[in-house]
């Protein structure tokens, strides 16, 4: 899985129109050199949004001036191109590893301030894919918990105070159900109500029975069957025949005679007239008049009389009337008494109805006793009429028992209503009847609703959140391996760059929004925190090329830890920014070593000799490409780069300017060839002699040094080779400005050159 080659590459950054690198392709090795501002970054950013088909990462670095939208092609060996187009990439490709400005940024710094996000790249880039896997579990399910807690919040908010109460949702949504809550309800109404009338309830009497007065049938018929045995009816309508001849106050007369019968036949053996003093015995009269004002007819008359009395005493009158009253009393008391009890039967009472019925029942029988008033002595009955009327009257009589008994009973409800309420505490029956009020709300519309599908979101969240949990322990489990591997890794490497610095306590964190990994910096022992209010911190305590080095470190240590290595395109962008010669030497070890166990390296860099020396150190069995970005107008464009060319040193060209000159000659290079000589000689001494021919040192200085030393122990030239020596600084002398002032125009024989030429390379090959 390596890329082929660029085909294509139109409007980004400063390349316009790239159709040239198709005819370029990149090895296993593929190095890019460009002076600063040609491009480079673009083509490291490039195949960075491949990596991580983040388009914007191209349509940001858009050609200035170009009304087109970048148009990329990469040709992959053996394999479809990724194509960037529409402003998208036809397929991501994620096995790139790219180290560039963008990584450290992300991962270790932006500019010397370490971010939240910095700490939580480098978690990711320490777990590796395998602990990414694991972290993404991880975080999608912190993600879902916090949509959970958005929901919620959402359905918490849908269930307002003012439906539930003084009670929090959950307490709210877990309130029992109780199917008799609508009668505790109205019993609890009825407490509360009684608890704050307490005083008026003391006051209020309970029912009073009502009754109507009862028709004693069985009496009236029987006075109504009564007669006289003795008086025959014939001889009663003679003897009333006889008081209607003697007109009015007759039967007066005649009883006030009677009675004196008695006292007038004292002492005779006869009854006789009390006014004429004859005999009666003769008189068909006296019997019947006797029987007839006899005291058992009196008696039958006065009964009948009693009777009629007493109908109109018991029946009529003011009874009505006060009955009346009755019923609105106690209608009065049960309204008052139904607003506290429940068992306060309704009093539905048709007064005028019964008002009737009595009436009709009254008439009926006082109407036969008047006409047993008018006939004493004749035997009358009920008639069917005033059956019917008592069955009638009997009947609401009953109805008004019944009703009474009830209110009777009620009257127990009523007492203990009084006794609950002397000693009720409202405020406690009020907490109840809400209590009680909030259990009816919660199952019933729309509060049924609402609290189900929290409910089943709390649910949904409990159960996500033990996901979470052990998501984060198989995280967890497999940080405690990884971590203290990485940070031995990272310290192996800095030790490499020879960094005087080491990374201590490298170790992960939870928090709310993932994970993230904290470490410290310890130099001299001393251990420096990454972030510190006004002391040593990461920002004043590493220079650039230390940031640079940790950076690399972090890189290199996360490749190490990739299962995937193998399949790897590794990118790597201008690593020697800030770093220190020693470091470069080691970066490019490093980068030596870790090209044979990836897919393919890209290196890009500005420094030709860092390029040349990764070149150089390359398995030249493996395929090497070299390109450089060269300018194209005013934008840029790929050539390729001659290696070899750029390999050879100054000093590697002067020895074969002089090697030709003596094989081939010729004018057009004799007095290039004259110049080289002398450089010749002083590269020879500085390697041969270092302690004797520092840097700057000339020639002339270092001779005078040599006689010097001539026959001592610390002799450095023989006589001989200082007198050879000479010979040839003078001859060199002759072309360089600083010792002939006509060094241009000084003359050139080809033999003496030639001769010139063997003598200087023959003394540098002692």
């Amino acid at each position: 899985m390596t890329v082929d080659r660029i085909q294509l590459l139109r409007n980004v950054g400063q390349f316009d129109n790239v159709s040239a690198g198709a005819h370029l392709p990149f090895g296993r090795l593929t190095l890019v050199y460009a002076e600063n501002g040609r491009g480079k970054t673009t083509l490291a950013t490039i195949l960075r949004s491949l990596s991580l088909g983040d388009a914007d990462l191209v349509n940001e670095r858009q050609r200035l001036g170009s009304p087109h939208p970048p148009h990329i092609i990469l040709a992959r060996q053996g394999a479809a191109p990724h194509m960037f187009q529409n402003g998208a990439w036809s397929a991501a490709f994620p096995h790139v590893a790219v180290f560039d400005d963008a990584f450290v940024a992300q991962n270790v710094c932006s500019g010397i301030e370490i971010e939240t996000v910095h700490r939580q790249n480098l978690h990711e880039l320490i777990l590796g894919s395998q602990g990414v896997q694991l972290n993404a579990a991880l975080l999608q399910q912190i993600a879902d918990v916090e949509q959970h807690n958005r929901t919620l919040r959402e359905r918490t908010d849908a269930i307002p105070a003012s439906m539930r109460g003084t009670l929090t949702v959950d307490a709210f949504c877990a309130l029992a159900a109780d199917p008799a809550v609508n009668g505790k309800i109205e019993e609890a109404e009825r407490q509360l109500a009684a608890a704050k009338a307490a005083d008026a309830i003391q006051r209020q009497e309970s029912f009073r029975p009502l009754a109507l007065p009862a028709f004693d049938e069985a009496g009236i018929e029987t006075l109504l069957a009564r007669g006289l045995p003795a008086l025959e009816a014939a001889a009663s309508a003679q003897v009333q025949a006889h008081f209607a001849r003697l007109g009015t106050g007759g039967e007066g007369r005649v009883s006030q005679g009677v009675s004196r019968i008695g006292p007038a036949s004292a002492g005779e053996d006869h009854e006789i007239c009390p006014f004429c003093a004859q005999g009666l015995a003769s008189s068909p009269l006296i019997p019947h008049y006797q029987a007839y004002f006899s005291a058992e007819y009196q008696a039958l008359k006065a009964d009948i009389s009693s009777a009629i009395s007493g109908i109109n005493t018991a029946h009529a009158g003011d009874i009505p009337a006060a009955f009346e009253r009755g019923v609105g009393t106690a209608s009065q008391t049960r309204e008052f008494w139904a607003r506290f009890s429940q068992g306060i039967p309704a009093i539905d009472v048709d007064t005028a109805a019964i008002g009737r019925a009595w009436n009709a029942a009254r008439n009926a029988v006082l109407a036969s006793l008047r006409a047993k008033q008018a006939a004493p002595l004749e035997s009358l009955h009920l008639s069917e009429e005033a059956r019917q009327a008592l069955r009638a009257y009997e009947t609401v009589c009953q109805q008004v028992a019944d009703l009474s008994a009830r209110l009777q009973t009620a009257n127990e409800a009523i007492a203990l209503v009084k006794e609950r309420a002397a000693g009720a505490n409202v405020a406690a029956l009020t907490e109840d009847l809400q209590r009680l009020v909030l259990v009816r709300t919660r199952y019933s519309d729309p509060a049924v609703g609402l609290c189900a599908a929290y409910l089943t979101e709390k649910q949904a969240k409990t159960a996500t959140e033990g996901a979470r949990d052990r998501a984060r322990d198989a995280l967890d489990q497999y940080r405690r391996t990884v971590f203290p591997a990485y940070q031995v890794a990272i310290n192996e490497y800095l030790q490499r760059f020879n960094a005087g610095f080491r990374i201590g306590q490298v170790a992960s964190l939870n928090n709310r929004g993932g994970s993230s990994a904290s470490y410290n910096v310890v130099i001299n022992n001393t251990s420096v925190a990454l972030t510190a209010q006004g002391g040593p911190s990461f920002r004043n305590t590493l220079s650039a090329g230390d940031r640079n080095t940790l950076a690399l470190a972090f890189f290199f240590a996360s490749l190490d830890r990739d299962a995937a290595l193998a399949s790897k395109i590794v990118v790597i962008d201008d690593p020697m920014t800030s770093l220190d010669e020693h470091r470069s030497l080691t970066t490019v070890h490093e980068m030596r070593q870790l090209h044979d166990r990836v897919s393919q390296m890209i290196v890009l860099s500005h420094s030709k000799p860092f390029l040349l020396g990764v070149w150089a150190g390359a398995d030249r069995a493996l395929s090497r490409t070299a390109i450089r970005i060269a300018r194209q107008g005013a934008g840029s464009t790929l050539v390729a780069w001659d290696v070899s060319q750029d390999a050879i040193t100054e000093h590697d060209r002067r020895h074969a300017l002089v090697s030709n000159y003596i094989v081939n000659g010729g004018p057009d290079t004799e007095r290039e060839t004259a110049q080289a000589l002398r450089p010749i000689l002083e590269a020879f001494l500085r390697v041969a002699y270092p302690a004797h021919y520092p840097p700057e040192f000339l020639l002339g200085p270092f001779i005078g040094v040599c006689r010097q030393k001539v026959g001592t122990a610390e002799e450095i030239l023989s006589a001989a080779d200082i007198t050879e020596l000479e010979a040839l600084k003078d001859y060199g002398n002759r072309f360089h400005h600083d010792s002939n002032p006509a060094w241009q125009t000084a003359a050139i024989n080809d033999q003496e050159l030639t001769g010139f030429c063997r003598r200087t390379l023959a003394f540098a090959r002692r």
